[in-house]
């Protein structure tokens, strides 16, 4: 019975001091919790030039509906059907006295 006593009285040694060095690494952050995502905000806020733009912006007046429209159209239809690019592997030929000569 006193072995296991001892024993005890040995892991508890072992144990107390750890637990409380543990206790003593963990700390809260009170400071560093309240002030948490301001330095988003504030880069975010940094990027934006003029956050009410669109409250006094005046729309611009260069075009009219119908060209706007077919300004859209033209460039849609540009994605759906791309012209034709050439042969890449037939470069220079027949385009006529760029050879090198010996003479």
């Amino acid at each position: 019975m006193k072995q296991e006593h001892f024993a005890f009285a040995r892991w508890a040694a072992l144990i107390v001091p750890v637990c409380a060095a543990l206790g003593g690494c963990m700390s809260s952050t009170p400071i560093w919790d309240a002030h948490f995502g301001e330095a988003l905000k504030t880069v975010t806020q940094a990027q934006i030039i003029d956050p009410h733009a669109a409250e006094h912006a005046q729309a611009a007046q260069s075009m009219d509906g119908k060209s706007a429209a077919s300004a859209m159209d033209t460039y849609d239809r540009s994605f759906q059907q791309p012209p034709p690019s050439p042969n890449a592997f037939v470069i220079g030929i027949g385009s006529g006295g760029g050879g090198a000569s010996g003479q």
